[in-house]
């Protein structure tokens, strides 16, 4: 932080000593406007929505088991972290610098010139944004995140910050329930306007009311959850998304590299072999998903599939050329020569041709109609509600094999069929009754559903369950040589703060937190403890 002031300070000075005075007064000349407006800050903020996910999601992804290396022992899949490098901290500069200050200025704009629109979708950004940098790094900077006369900061936990995101989903909705002075509705669906919802602000107040429910949903082992968060849980996630078609999603055009997804194969932030830092190699689907799409959920699945029962195994991943489906085991890499297991990008070796959720025009999730369906479920079930629980289960299957053909299937390719979806939810491999109905049941089929993109929610899914292999039932479960070494023996339970600007610049406020201990990557969050 101390040294993007620095240079702030420092490019303001350059400017005024080497530029003429025309050129200085830029607030009487509209071709060059001083300060940028709401309507040219949404695009690029919601491009970083992505873009800072994305390359957060390349290493705790392998947390997860969604993908790993073929290379052994790989540190992200040991839940380590790599000491003295910035990998594992883009949403922590996505929040404080590449949205940042410019965040706080689409929200001043709107609040100031009744853009009412903008502004709650500003709110509604800075809420997720928050809500996800504190699950993911447990305390962070919140008071004095953009005080701009400090050069270090202090950090605030979880209650906090979960609390602040609270209010700030409620000034999204009071924003957008007052009219525009004027009508943005022109600029806000066009090709640089509004990548999420098109200005569409009863979608955005859906996104809003699904955050919510996802916050609520993260305090499962809180006394007060049965008795209160579960109902506030169903609560919101009936305010949010009907169906799969409202989820939040963010738009590529794919017509330049840059304008491609970011996990597509153009854009290249995954490539498994562009790379000799080895912590980077990645993309390998991992075995956990083929194990759950392959009659895992239920039963035992075969040794080598493949076909299976489920009609999202070949929409959502590759075969082997020879038709296997294969995966890596976890911190055990791939050492196939020919029998290889495929990238996310759907094939063993370049060229790739894009595949799933990971192609050039693909759209990028944020939030899903599926995945909040399986988080009512779980309250449901936590309540002992068995029929309405089901009730939720079964409609978040269904969304989500909406989702892989709304989002995950190219528009040549065959999408999955209402024969192929009965046949699944008639199958071993989905509960039959309510009272069939497990919490194993509820919480593989929502792996499925996030698997590829809802990277920190799933790990919040994981963490507030321990790591618990019978929820999670084909998660592979370390041994203790299998972990990072500075582990002391415990799985990742938070990502570090950003190296360059906290490890070298903030360093007495990490002192107060332990943040300086190696093994402070293991440190339970707040909202998995009892109280």
């Amino acid at each position: 932080m101390k040294r993007i002031s620095s240079l702030l300070i420092i490019s303001m000075l350059i400017i005024g000593i080497s530029s003429c005075k025309k050129w200085l007064d830029v607030n009487t000349d509209p071709v060059n406007p001083q300060i940028a407006t709401a309507e040219v800050l949404l695009s690029p903020i919601e491009y970083q929505m992505a873009n800072g996910t994305a390359n957060d999601y390349m290493y705790i992804f392998k947390y997860l088991q969604y993908w790993g290396s073929p290379a052994a022992a790989n540190v992200w899949e040991q839940h380590g972290y790599e000491p003295a490098n910035d990998n594992g901290g883009v949403i922590w500069r996505m929040l404080y610098v590449n949205m940042g200050l410019n965040l706080e200025a689409l929200i001043a704009d709107g609040r100031k010139n009744a853009k009412w629109t903008y502004a709650g979708i500003g709110y509604a950004i800075k809420a997720w944004a928050f809500q996800l940098a504190t699950d993911y790094h447990g305390p962070i900077i919140l008071d004095q995140a953009f005080d701009t006369t400090r050069l270090f900061f202090n950090y605030q936990d979880q209650p906090d910050v979960y609390a602040r995101v609270r209010q700030w989903c409620d000034s999204a909705i009071a924003c957008f329930g007052r009219p525009d002075a004027i009508s943005y509705e022109g600029m806000l669906s066009g090709t640089s306007g509004d990548q999420i919802y098109k200005g569409d602000r009863g979608k955005w107040m859906k996104f809003v009311y699904g955050l919510l429910a996802q916050q609520y949903s993260h305090l499962r082992n809180k006394s007060k959850f049965t008795s209160g968060y579960a109902d506030s849980v169903v609560k919101y996630v009936d305010l949010s998304f009907a169906n799969s078609s409202e989820d939040a999603t963010v738009f590529f055009a794919a017509s330049a590299s840059s304008d491609g997804n970011v996990f597509g194969p153009t854009f290249n932030l995954i490539n498994p072999t562009a790379s000799n830092v080895v912590p980077r190699y990645t993309g390998r689907v991992a075995q956990p998903i083929v194990d759950l799409l392959t009659g895992g959920v239920r039963g035992t699945p075969p040794a080598s599939p493949t076909t299976s029962v489920d009609p999202r195994l070949s929409r959502m991943i590759a075969a082997n050329p020879d038709g296997v489906y294969r995966g890596v085991v976890p911190t055990k890499g791939d050492p196939q020569t020919t029998k290889r297991v495929p990238h996310v990008w759907g094939a063993v070796a370049a060229p790739y041709p894009g595949k799933y959720l990971f192609t050039d025009k693909g759209r990028y999730p944020l939030m899903g109609y599926a995945q909040l369906q399986f988080a009512k479920a779980e309250a449901l079930f936590a309540q002992g509600k068995l029929p309405e629980a089901y009730g939720a289960y079964l409609k978040g299957i269904d969304g989500h094999m909406d989702f892989v053909n709304t989002y995950g299937i190219p528009a040549t390719a065959t999408k999955i069929s209402n024969t192929e979806i009965t046949a699944y939810k008639n199958s071993s491999e989905v509960a039959q009754t309510a009272g069939d109905l497990k919490l194993s049941d509820i919480m593989s089929q929502k792996y499925i559903a996030q698997w590829g993109w809802a990277g920190v929610e799933q790990w919040c899914d994981l963490r507030k369950y321990k790591y618990d292999t019978s929820i999670f039932k084909r998660l592979y479960f370390y041994q203790l040589d299998d972990l990072f070494p500075t582990n002391k023996g415990y799985v990742a339970q938070r990502v570090r703060p950003r190296f360059n600007s906290e490890y070298v610049w903030n360093r007495d406020e990490l002192a107060k937190w332990s943040a300086l201990n190696p093994d402070y990557n293991t440190y339970e969050l707040w909202f998995t403890k009892p109280e």
